[in-house]
């Protein structure tokens, strides 16, 4: 069994999840909240990690997480961890389970609304050590939220913003690739290639990281492999715990940033009538980023284009459109029926976004309406 210390420590192995008591004790963490939502519950998960976990069937438990996390989920559990007198949260699910979990542990341990903490409104320095630990189980491999400083929240007044802090950290991550063999294949394949845009687009950031960027590499040499596997096959439990290190890897190498695929991703997200897939808009917008991005990109994409297995003159943008297609993910946003008359307001919306800023080649407004009719 691995036991990785690299921002946080992770437990990584098949079986991982009856170690739980014992990563609860090493977080400090004696009575939690746990995060999840109806869907882990309806699948027999929460009641199995409970069991085999050791953990008292009497804990309170929030399963009401949305697709996306909102403000308002995030109050309401809050109220539960009070009512409880939590000292820590578990979040057990996908990147929602784990960022709501986050919300929660800010709100908790810190005063003030939660849109005064995302990093946009000059949040990022409000987040203190204060912050009430998370223990973090995933079941998908993707957003690798389980060793990632960020939180994605969908707020009331519409805007999807980031918290960015790295007090966000969980202290404890479990990943069991075992939680992972029931999953869908569509969702494998987006959630997947939610990892894989991590990979890029944090390789390519102009931050200069060398370790995050060979850890964002090793990751799409995963990914890119097991992926496919995992999705045709979806027992396969070697191909389960490569995409979990791909998912795990590509958030390690969120110290570089990411850029222009998220910057559009979020806001689109933030239209909740439309429950977009976060990792679906990924794999659909990250070719068109690819186009845009390919002028300044001479030093980077030479070695991504190798990771993935295509010639030196080989088109990556378009390798990644026919990668993403084969797994079965639709690569229009009117497959997922996006208004088009929403468009521009997006892209001025993915100006204001916090991963705008690393994106390597400066985009306006007009850029980003040209990379969304691209994709649309």
């Amino acid at each position: 069994m691995a036991l990785i210390s690299y921002l946080t420590t992770v437990r990584l192995d098949a079986g991982a999840r009856k170690h739980l008591r014992d990563d609860l004790t090493a977080a400090g963490i004696s009575r939690p909240l746990l995060i999840t939502d109806r869907g882990i519950r309806a699948a027999g998960l929460l009641d199995q990690v409970m069991k085999e976990g050791g953990l008292d069937p009497a804990l309170p438990v929030f399963d009401e997480t949305p697709a996306n996390p909102t403000e308002e989920a995030a109050e309401m559990a809050l109220t539960l961890y009070r009512a409880g007198q939590c000292d820590g949260l578990i979040a057990l699910g996908g990147g929602s389970a784990m960022d709501l979990a986050k919300a929660v542990a800010v709100l908790a341990t810190h005063e003030g609304p939660l849109a005064s903490f995302a990093v946009v409104n000059g949040g990022m320095p409000k987040i203190t050590a204060k912050t009430a630990s998370t223990l973090a189980i995933p079941t998908t491999a993707g957003t690798g939220s389980e060793v990632g400083r960020g939180a994605i929240i969908s707020f009331k007044d519409g805007r999807k913003l980031g918290l960015l802090s790295p007090f966000l950290i969980p202290k404890r991550a479990i990943c069991d690739p075992e939680l992972t063999l029931g999953l869908p294949a569509l969702l494998t394949a987006a959630t997947g290639m939610d990892a894989i845009s991590h990979c890029i687009e944090t390789f390519i950031s102009p931050v200069d990281n060398p370790v995050a960027a060979a850890i964002a590499i090793d990751g799409l040499e995963r990914a890119i492999v097991a992926l496919p596997r995992a999705v045709s096959h979806p027992n396969d439990l070697h191909a389960r715990r490569e995409m979990m290190i791909a998912a795990m890897e590509g958030a390690l190498a969120f110290q570089k940033g990411l850029g222009a695929v998220h910057a559009l991703s979020h806001p689109l997200g933030g239209y909740r009538d439309l429950k977009l897939h976060h990792g679906t808009l990924n794999a659909i917008l990250l070719p068109p980023v690819l186009r845009f991005n390919e002028s300044v990109s001479a030093q980077t994409y030479p070695r991504l284009k190798r990771a993935v297995g295509l010639e030196a003159q080989g088109d990556f943008a378009a390798f990644m459109h026919r990668f993403a297609a084969s797994l079965g993910i639709p690569m229009r946003l009117r497959d997922l029926h996006v208004p088009h008359e929403i468009l521009s307001d997006v892209a001025r919306l993915a100006r204001l976004d916090h991963t705008h800023a690393t994106n390597p080649r400066e985009a306006t407004e007009a850029d980003y309406l040209a990379m969304l009719e691209d994709a649309f």
